[in-house]
């Protein structure tokens, strides 16, 4: 009677996915290990899957591509009829190419200063308007009668605490100032940007699955 050999553990052929929604690559050859992150107890089968090419980008210009994971599921079974691919990210994901370049520092300096001119301004034009709808002089003259009894003859002190809370005050909400921030948790501005950021990517998903070829007026 012959020995019945053991059927061989498949565990090791089980490949786990996490795509990633956005990357950004400068290579023309994009590999698995690019767009996502992969995990398999076999570490051959993992090197395998890292290294797998799954995108040759052709054009020499900043370009999205939105792919979808089904051809990334493809593309591994490929490797093994065994492998079994469990998804845990994204269904449709883009890829940023951006052609390498050499970076100018110069420009990014000047669009630094730019942005933070039209801010500086932005916000002090919205803050003097603040101030004249809602006629701070006058307020403050009529709190300083009140209290002192006597009418103001120029610059008291609510206008200096005024303008020192506000500034303060901005501090504190954007919670950064140069390298410094005073928590741990992200500025509203950084979550803005997150925000905007996710709703660009949805539209790029959303508008490559447009199978129409009519003029889309929205």
């Amino acid at each position: 009677m012959g020995n019945k050999q053991p059927e061989k553990s498949k565990t090791g052929k089980q490949v786990y996915l996490k795509v990633s929604q956005l990357t950004e690559v400068q290579e023309k050859d994009v590999f698995l290990k690019d767009v996502a992150k992969v995990f398999c107890q076999d570490p051959v089968l993992l090197s395998k899957c890292n290294s797998l090419k799954i995108k040759k980008i052709r054009e020499n210009r900043q370009k999205r591509y939105v792919e979808d994971v089904l051809d990334l599921i493809d593309q591994i079974s490929q490797l093994d009829s065994d492998i079994q691919v469990a998804n845990l990210g994204e269904t449709d994901y883009i890829i940023d190419y951006h052609p390498p370049k050499s970076p100018k520092l110069w420009w990014q300096w000047i669009k630094t200063g730019f942005v933070c001119a039209i801010s500086f301004c932005g916000a002090a034009f919205a803050i003097m308007t603040f101030n004249n709808d809602a006629d701070i002089p006058s307020l403050f003259q009529e709190i300083y009668r009140l209290v002192m009894g006597r009418e103001a003859d120029g610059f008291t002190v609510l206008e200096a605490t005024y303008s020192a809370g506000l500034a303060i005050g901005i501090l504190t909400f954007f919670n950064h100032f140069l390298k410094w921030k005073l928590s741990i948790d992200p500025t509203p501005l950084e979550a803005e940007m997150r925000t905007y950021e996710e709703d660009i990517c949805k539209t790029v998903i959303q508008n490559s699955g447009r199978k129409e070829k009519e003029v889309d007026v929205t």
